[in-house]
C-alpha cells in the first residue's frame, strides 16, 4: 500500500520524493508517450510513483488519494499544494515543455486560452471513458483545434448570492432565502436592482453591502461574451467595448457608498461582519467560512443578478514531459469521475462540471450536508445548497471568451479599481484612463 504526502507551497523540486518528470522537451506528438516514458495505468505490480500539483482547496483530501492507492497498491501519490492560484501558475508555465512539472497539474479556467498555445506540451486525454462526463463548455474549452482533449474538468463556479441574514434582519430586510431571491429578482432582477436593494438595506441601518468593487466587476464581466479580446482575432478590443467601461462606471459608482473599501476577500471584515453580501460561486463557500467560522447567520439566495453568471473553475492536465503519462491520465480520469467529484464537493464545497453529479440534485445537497463540522449545509443554515448551485449552473448562459491577454487586460482594470475603491488615489475617469493606457500597452 503507497503512502500519502502533502506539500504546501510551491516547494515541488525540494519535496521529499522526487517528481520524476523527463527533463526534456516534449516530443513533437504529445499524444504519444516521451522518450523513456512508460505507459502503465497503475493496474500492475511495477511502482508507479506519481505527483499530483494543485492550488487552494480542490477538495482533494488524503483520505481521498489513500482510496486511490488502496485501489492500486503499486500507486504512491505525492499531493504538493499551491497556496494561491498565482504561484501555480507562474511555476506551470515556466516549466511546461522543459520538464519539472508534476504528473498531474491543475489549472484554472482562466489559464485555458494560453495553455492551448503549448496544446503540443500536454498529453492527450481523450478517452470513451470520460464520453459526455461534463457540460459541453466545460469540454470545448478544454479541446484543442485538432479535436485532442487536454483537461479533465473539476469544478465548476456557478454563482448565487450569499447573505448575511442577521444583518439584513436588521436592515429591516427579508431573511427567507425565498424570500431574499425574490427581492433580488424584482423589477427584471437585473444589477440595478441588486444596487437598489443595497440602498434599502442602507437606509435601514445596514453598512457596508458589498466587500469590494473587484467582487462586483468579476460577477458582471463574466456575464459579456467577448469583454476584452475579438473571439474571431484575438484583438483587444476592450478600451472600445462600451459594455466594459459602463460597468466600470456602474460598479464603482455603486461603491462610493455600498462598499467596504476593503481589498477583496478580506477576511477580517468577513469576521466582523462587516459587510451583507457576497457574490458567491460555490467555492466561495469555503472562503467565506474559512475567515468567519463563528458567524452563524450566512445564507445562499438562490437568485443572481442577470440570470446566471460563473466565476471559475479548474481542470487536471498531464503534461507530456512526464515518464507515467497513462497512469497520471488514469488518476484524473478517476478523480474527475462523478463519484469522487461528489466527494470532494462535499470536501471543498466546490460545484462539480460533471452532468451525471448536476442531474442528481439529492446527491449534491447529501454531499454539502457531509464532510467536516460544520457541514457547509449547517454553516449556510441551508439544506438546498445542491439544488440551489445546481439551478445557478442551468442558469448560465454565457461562456465567455478569454483569450491569451485576457489576465493582463482583466489586471489592468482590477487595478484601476483598487485605486477608486481602495487606495483613493484617483477620480473614476482618472482610473478608466490609466487602465485604458495600459491596456492599450498590451497589443
Amino acid at each position: 500500500m503507497g503512502t500519502f504526502k502533502a506539500g504546501k507551497g510551491l516547494a515541488f523540486a525540494a519535496g521529499a520524493v522526487s517528481l520524476a518528470l523527463a527533463m526534456a522537451a516534449c516530443s513533437s506528438n504529445p499524444s504519444d508517450p516521451t522518450p523513456g516514458a512508460t505507459n502503465t495505468g497503475g493496474t500492475d505490480d511495477a511502482p508507479v510513483s506519481l505527483t499530483i500539483a494543485t492550488f487552494n482547496n480542490f477538495g482533494y483530501t488524503d483520505d481521498l488519494l489513500q482510496e486511490y492507492m488502496d485501489l492500486h497498491p503499486n500507486v504512491t501519490i505525492t499531493h504538493n499544494i499551491a497556496a494561491e492560484s498565482g504561484d501555480a501558475r507562474t511555476n506551470y508555465f515556466a516549466k511546461l515543455g522543459t520538464g519539472g512539472l508534476a504528473d498531474v497539474e491543475a489549472i484554472e479556467i482562466d489559464w485555458v486560452p494560453e495553455v492551448m498555445k503549448y496544446s503540443d506540451m500536454l498529453y492527450d486525454l481523450s478517452s470513451d471513458s470520460v464520453e459526455g462526463r461534463w457540460l459541453d463548455w466545460k469540454t470545448a474549452a478544454a479541446t484543442d483545434p485538432d479535436g485532442r482533449l487536454l483537461g479533465y474538468g473539476t469544478d465548476i463556479g456557478p454563482e448565487a448570492i450569499c447573505y448575511d441574514a442577521s444583518l439584513f434582519e436588521k436592515a429591516g430586510l427579508p431573511t427567507d432565502p425565498t424570500e431574499v431571491a425574490a427581492l433580488f429578482a424584482a423589477n427584471g432582477g437585473g444589477w440595478d436592482q441588486y444596487f437598489e436593494v443595497g440602498k434599502q438595506y442602507q437606509a435601514g441601518g445596514g453598512k457596508a453591502f458589498f466587500d469590494s468593487a473587484a467582487g462586483i466587476w468579476q460577477a458582471m464581466i463574466n456575464q459579456l461574451p467577448a469583454a476584452y479580446e475579438d473571439p474571431e482575432t484575438g484583438a483587444i478590443i476592450a478600451a472600445d467595448n462600451p459594455d466594459v467601461k459602463n460597468i466600470f462606471w456602474q460598479v464603482l459608482e455603486a461603491s462610493k457608498t455600498l462598499s467596504t473599501h476593503l481589498a477583496q476577500w478580506n477576511g477580517e471584515a468577513m469576521a466582523n461582519q462587516d459587510f451583507a453580501t457576497m457574490m458567491c460561486p460555490g467555492w466561495m463557500l469555503g472562503v467565506i467560512q474559512g475567515n468567519a467560522p463563528d458567524v452563524t447567520s450566512w445564507n445562499v439566495a438562490d437568485v443572481f443578478p442577470g440570470g446566471g453568471g460563473n466565476w471559475g473553475g479548474s481542470y487536471l492536465t498531464v503534461p507530456a514531459s512526464g515518464k507515467n503519462l497513462e497512469a497520471a491520465k488514469a488518476l484524473a480520469d478517476w478523480l474527475t469521475a462523478p463519484e469522487q467529484q461528489l466527494k470532494a464537493m462535499a470536501n471543498a464545497g466546490t460545484v462539480p462540471s460533471q452532468v451525471e453529479v448536476l442531474d442528481n440534485k439529492d446527491a449534491l445537497n447529501e454531499a454539502f450536508a457531509s464532510g467536516d463540522s460544520p457541514t457547509k449545509a449547517e454553516y449556510f443554515n441551508s439544506t438546498t445548497l445542491g439544488t440551489i448551485f445546481s439551478n445557478r449552473a442551468n442558469a448560465v448562459t454565457v461562456s465567455p471568451f478569454k483569450g491569451v491577454n485576457y489576465v493582463s487586460v482583466n489586471d489592468a482594470f482590477n487595478n484601476g479599481l483598487t485605486r477608486v475603491d481602495v487606495d483613493k488615489s484617483q477620480t473614476i475617469q482618472e482610473a478608466w484612463d490609466q487602465a485604458i493606457s495600459e491596456v492599450k500597452a498590451i497589443g
